[in-house]
């Protein structure tokens, strides 16, 4: 016969886990947010945009054909940008001790569809030295692509800047401890249930009715040590009135 688990008994198994389940909570709570405030860096953003478009006359009109092919060098200079060919010119007169590689995974190269307008992301610990090294990276981007690709097609639209009380973009510690909660709860009442299924110890007459298949015809009470003792306390005092009538 299939055995089922009825919602009653598991209720129960949570109610008796309940410390358990409150524990690992706390404690994955806890450790996430003193991880994320005293042991992460933070990580400060800079950010700055960068135009891709021939500059015009006022009899100029604009050619669709010539949007598209700006659209499509954006794709072009994404790379470009990253290459070691500009970041190497920006380490070199920012005299940024890291190298060429770990200044690529610092910068980051993102563009709206159909937009001639792509943004220079730059991440760092200090704030300030994210916003000269997004700055830099257009400045010198703006001078290198000329020559490379022989059109003057680059504008900087808007530099980044240090904001006033400028908050890190992570680690975000309530973000992090929201999710150690829930991962807590559900490791603990995963913990619970397990626990509850591993122990195969008999402990309540329907355990044995369940494990055994038997039936319960009585069960035999433990008295208590301080019961106990008030029954023999009783028995003595039953005892001693006896012996004061029978004199």
């Amino acid at each position: 016969m299939e055995e089922t688990i009825s919602l009653r008994e598991l209720f129960e198994t949570l109610r008796k886990r309940l410390w358990l389940i409150v524990l690992i909570t706390a404690l994955a709570t806890i450790v996430s947010g003193v991880v994320s405030y005293f042991v992460l860096t933070p990580i400060y953003q800079a950010s700055t945009q960068i135009l891709v478009n021939q500059a015009k006359s006022e009899q100029q009109l604009y050619n669709y054909n010539e949007i598209q092919t700006n659209l499509q060098l954006i794709n072009t200079y994404s790379v470009i940008i990253k290459s070691p060919t500009i970041l190497e010119k920006v380490r070199e007169e920012l005299n940024l001790d890291r190298t060429v590689d770990e200044l690529n995974e610092q910068i980051q190269v993102t563009s709206e569809k159909d937009s001639q307008v792509f943004s220079v992301t730059v991440q760092d610990p200090d704030p300030a030295m994210a916003a000269k090294i997004a700055n830099k990276t257009a400045d010198v981007f703006k001078n290198e692509i000329a020559k490379i690709m022989n059109i003057d097609n680059v504008t900087i639209l808007s530099k980044a800047e240090v904001k006033e009380n400028q908050a890190p973009v992570k680690p975000k510690p309530l973000l992090n401890m929201a999710i150690a909660f829930v991962v807590g709860l559900m490791a603990g009442v995963g913990l619970a249930f397990l626990l509850e299924y591993l122990d195969n110890t008999i402990k309540t007459e329907t355990d044995v009715e369940k494990h055994l298949g038997l039936p319960v015809l009585g069960a035999v009470s433990i008295i208590s040590t301080e019961g106990s003792k008030k029954a023999k306390q009783q028995v003595s005092m039953t005892k001693t009135r006896g012996e004061t009538i029978g004199s």
